[in-house]
């Protein structure tokens, strides 16, 4: 055609024309889906981590075993396990150990799932678990979190090195590396601080030189601490077949430190003489025939006994009940027959002749939640590394999960092992001291001990590697945020990146931990750290529902006493159960000064893209007896709010507010009933304007309060604007768009909204079709997700269609679009649909050649008598001289008959003609010079929506709900008739149907 060079060029051969006033600011679909999809694993607003990853080339590799799984294996598994566990089941018992472990584990587990609720609701961040609460939760619990992490992660590597001192100095009897000698406890805490001290020196210049040097190691680690837990499976099977040599050696029923000696007995023969052994003299002054001995060992025998009975032996009975007690208490078998003396306790344990094994502290079920606790707190290594994971909102919950129950399961099995297999004075032996000072372990160890020291070792080296490596970069990752000036310095980093500062002070804090000399005292501070960070992590989820509520509630009372919980349980049904009284409590006050409060800090900042939802302001057409005229209005803002957040419902009164106030409060009644009856939860706004247009503005400008404001505003299609000669129906329409617009508003229009579903309907099956041309903000993916949550459109599947043009890829794509509703976490089916360029049909020019003469019309009539007459006659005459083949035959029309060309049954009869000559053979030759007439940009305009209302009649054609990206509206205020044609054309043949369109921000993310 002759115009195909000019549309070229003005389109440049695209035949989205529809949308091309907007392209600038919302760009065709196509060109945005390789962005969305290959995103980079930054959150907003980190400035420094946005510069760092341009720099980034490889992409994240890491699977979910490598980059997860092990990772939270090799925290998890360590000092506790290999150190404490043998004596948390011979002080708590089988019982009490089970029951520890089960809460610590469930306590993880919670934690595990809330965080992969947090993970997988869109692409985590690098910055791992700080990201992820201080995100979700707000900057000032974010930071406080933030620290105590920070602080728990450093007072971790103190307990790892001082679990790797004690098995260097106390397990492998390295004696002679003692610095400090003396039976004293005075002394091995001395040895212990340091040796500690140099250790974590020697670690953190390691950290210094490189992270990587540490990484090459933790596979190697990783592989002791497996190797270890083998060892100890198989020795607890082979205790079944035959028991260890290792026994211990009991006075009476007091469990004896045997270091000091060799034989359990009092006296042996040496050739034909009985001679006192070291054990004698432990006890003894003098020779064998004149001494004077302590009165407890003159009246009990030295007895011999297995420490590893084996499995078989029933020593699971023994082992199932707890011994607790104070510091200093010892260490007996209960079930060994015994004579007791009235000596006093410190005569026992003080003197330094004395071998008898002693609680070194006191002992209490809590005391020993705390020192467990810190084994089970490895479950963020996983998220911490989410910079480096391929898929983290996948790896996450399924490594970290998977890790817990894999650890959870060894953890469980080990105490019921444990109780079942060892002697209970050897498990209640901290130290091993009653087995020379060899970890209780080792004896159980198959094919050596060695194996299980030096898997310990290894474990603790590499835990504390780890956590020296983490904390400092924590720091950092809270420093560069700011939210603590005085924290400012340590956001500061080598060239490579590394956090020298940050590291300093992780090793000035992680040598007051050392310094303190103590395993377990360490552990519970370590313990109260991780609890309040794994608190909020589950905060983060619960947040703002009445399951917080509850659960803080119930935790309170609980803590406080027994009443409280019934008080506690009344409040919560009394105000659930919808009891309304005004009783003039001072509850309303707090409640209007809480409300007021929020408002305030509601207004401080606009909301983060993760909180935006939208609150709408429905615009109501109320008929002559000022009730709603279209009720499912309210029934589809129901179903699309469930009734959280804001909805504020309006109408507007024409004439002045003195003579309409009382219809204003009928209509504001009217209203009110009718949310009642659809169940929409708002607020009621009725004004009286002196026309609808003008209301329509103030509403859209003024309606809410402070923060609490609207940024959607919902209205349905005018149907019958086609049927009314005044213009104001659809005026009005295209107002409201340009306000919304202008307004920065997101605009939904609703056809057909009689035939939308009502409350009490169930869709049992269809699908929600997501025409998605330009994307304007993502709230095309918002509306059908959160339509889903209603009961009415839960079955039904979501469908989206996006168009390619012929320069476009569509395989990638799809591809592209189905990574991104994987990063959304958004069940969709995708399709691309191919709309080639192509000529503009002659049906297309007759749609045009309709619509404009429409316009024509409408104008006309708007002119007097004389001048329509008038105006008619020169259109006339034009077409009779721009054809006159057409017309040769023809008489000519009077000037009434030129009048009545302009009828609305005139008009009716020519669309009618129009439609059904584009469908038959016709001499296209004969048509084009009126063709040609036209104004081409209408034509273009034309075409696009054709074309796609051909492709979503053809795909969606049967579906239950059609949302489509709505077309600006013409930036002059003419052609206002043209921009309602080209939405009807777009929308035909379409039963219910959304118009959509954005209010110039981003309302989704793929951020977690």
């Amino acid at each position: 055609m002759s115009n195909s060079d000019h549309e070229s060029s003005c389109y440049d051969g695209k035949n989205m024309a529809l949308f091309e006033e907007e392209m600038d600011s919302n760009p065709m679909v196509s060109s945005l889906l390789n962005k969305l999809a290959n995103y980079t694993n930054l959150t907003q607003g980190v400035v420094e981590h946005e510069e760092a990853e341009n720099d980034r080339v490889a992409s994240p590799q890491m699977g979910t075993f490598i980059g997860v799984y092990l990772p939270c294996m090799q925290n998890i598994l360590g000092v506790i396990l290999f150190l404490r566990l043998t004596w948390i089941v011979g002080t708590a018992g089988i019982v009490g150990s089970f029951l520890i472990v089960f809460m610590c584990c469930a306590c993880t587990m919670l934690t595990a799932i809330s965080m992969s609720a947090i993970a997988t609701n869109g692409v985590v961040p690098a910055g791992g678990s700080y990201y992820m609460i201080s995100r979700s939760l707000g900057p000032e619990f974010g930071g406080a979190v933030g620290l105590c992490f920070y602080l728990g992660t450093t007072f971790a590597g103190s307990m790892y090195i001082l679990g790797t001192i004690e098995i260097l100095l106390v397990k492998t009897a390295l004696f002679f590396m003692e610095l400090f000698t003396g039976d004293g406890l005075n002394a091995m805490l001395n040895n212990m601080r340091v040796y500690g001290t140099c250790c974590l020196a020697f670690m953190a210049l390691l950290v210094f030189v490189g992270v990587k040097y540490v990484n090459k190691l933790a596979l190697v680690f990783l592989s002791c601490v497996v190797l270890s837990i083998m060892a100890m499976y198989t020795g607890v099977i082979k205790t079944a077949i035959s028991t260890p040599n290792d026994t211990v050696c009991l006075l009476g029923n007091r469990s004896l430190q045997n270091g000091n000696f060799e034989v359990c007995r009092k006296t042996e023969m040496r050739g034909n003489e009985t001679q006192p052994t070291q054990l004698w003299e432990l006890f003894c002054k003098g020779s064998l025939h004149n001494s004077t001995c302590d009165e407890y060992f003159d009246l009990n025998n030295v007895t011999e006994i297995k420490a590893i009975p084996g499995l078989l032996s029933g020593v699971i009975t023994e082992n199932l009940w707890g011994s607790y007690g104070p510091s200093g208490m010892l260490v007996e078998k209960k079930e060994q027959p015994s004579i007791s003396v009235s000596d006093k306790t410190e005569e026992r344990y003080e003197s330094p002749a004395r071998t008898y094994v002693v609680n070194d502290i006191a002992t209490c079920f809590t005391l020993l939640v705390g020192i467990y606790f810190p084994s089970v707190t490895g479950i963020m290594a996983g998220s911490n590394r989410s910079g480096d994971l391929r898929d983290a909102q996948r790896s996450i919950p399924i490594g970290t999960i998977l890790a817990i129950a894999t650890t959870s399961i060894i953890y469980i099995s080990c105490v019921l092992l444990f109780g079942a297999s060892i002697e209970g004075v050897v498990l209640r032996d901290k130290f091993g001291e009653s087995v020379k000072s060899s970890l209780v372990l080792g004896t159980l160890a198959w094919p050596s001990k060695w194996v299980i020291i030096i898997g310990s070792f290894f474990s603790c080296c590499g835990a504390g590697l780890q956590s020296l490596t983490g904390a400092p970069r924590l720091l950092q990752a809270i420093a560069r945020d700011k939210l603590m000036p005085f924290l400012q310095v340590f956001g500061h980093a080598k060239a490579n990146g590394e956090p020298t500062w940050a590291l300093l002070l992780t090793a000035a804090i992680c040598e007051i931990g050392i310094l303190i000399a103590s395993l377990d005292s360490v552990a519970p501070i370590l313990s109260m750290f991780f609890l309040m960070c794994y608190l909020f992590v589950n905060l983060a989820c619960a947040v703002q529902t009445l399951l917080l509520k509850l659960l803080l509630i119930l935790l309170l009372s609980e803590m406080c006493c027994r009443p409280s919980l019934l008080f506690s349980c009344s409040m919560i049904y009394i105000e659930y159960s919808g009891a309304e009284k005004e009783w003039g409590d001072g509850i309303h006050g707090l409640s209007l000064n809480a409300a007021r409060y929020a408002l305030i800090k509601l207004e401080e900042a606009p909301p983060h893209t993760k909180n935006w939802r939208p609150q709408v302001l429905v615009l109501l057409k109320l008929d002559s007896d000022l009730v709603v005229k279209h009720p499912r209005l309210l029934s589809f803002t129901t179903q699309l709010k469930a009734g959280k957040g804001l909805t504020i419902v309006s109408s507007v009164l024409e004439g002045a507010y003195m003579n309409r106030g009382a219809d204003a409060k009928l209509s504001e009644q009217n209203v009110k009933a009718a949310m009642s009856a659809e169940k929409s939860k708002g607020f009621c706004h009725v004004v009286v304007s002196s026309n609808l247009r003008d209301g329509f503005s103030h509403l859209i400008q003024t309606a809410g309060l402070g923060g609490m404001k609207h940024n959607t505003v919902l209205i349905a299609w005018p149907a019958n604007w086609k049927q009314k000669e005044n213009p104001i129906t659809w005026e009005n329409f295209t107002e409201t768009v340009r306000e919304t617009t202008a307004a920065h508003q997101a605009l939904l229009v609703a056809k057909n909204i009689d035939l939308f579903p009502s409350n009490h309907e169930r869709l049992g099956e269809g699908t929600i079709d997501v025409w998605w041309i330009v994307h304007d903000g993502g709230l095309l993916m918002l509306l059908p997700f959160l339509l889903r949550q209603h009961k009415v459109w839960r079955k039904c599947k979501m469908r989206i269609f996006t168009v390619a043009q012929m320069d476009d890829n569509s395989i990638q794509m799809k591809k592209d679009l189905q990574m991104f509703l994987y990063h959304l976490r958004l069940d969709a089916e995708v399709e691309v649909v191919e709309m080639h360029e192509s000529d503009i049909s002659a049906f297309t020019y007759e749609k045009t050649l309709v619509m404009e003469q429409r316009s024509q019309m409408i104008k006309q009539m708007q002119l007097s008598k004389t001048e329509r007459e008038r105006e008619a006659q020169l259109i006339h005459d034009r077409h009779t001289r721009s054809h006159p083949a057409a017309h040769k035959d023809k008489v000519s029309p009077s000037p009434d008959g030129v009048h009545m060309t302009w009828t609305k049954e005139k008009l009716v009869s020519e669309r009618s003609r129009n439609r059904e000559a584009s469908m038959a053979v016709r001499d296209l030759f004969n048509m084009k010079p009126e063709w040609e007439s036209l104004n081409q940009s209408n034509v273009r305009r034309m075409h696009t929506a054709v074309k796609l209302n051909e492709a979503v009649v053809k795909k969606s054609k049967d579906a239950q709900l059609v949302l489509l990206n709505m077309p600006g509206p013409p930036k002059h205020t003419g052609g206002y008739e043209n921009y309602m044609e080209f939405l009807e054309v777009l929308m035909e043949g379409l039963d219910r149907v959304l118009l959509v369109r954005g209010g110039g921000r981003e309302v989704i993310t793929i951020y977690s």
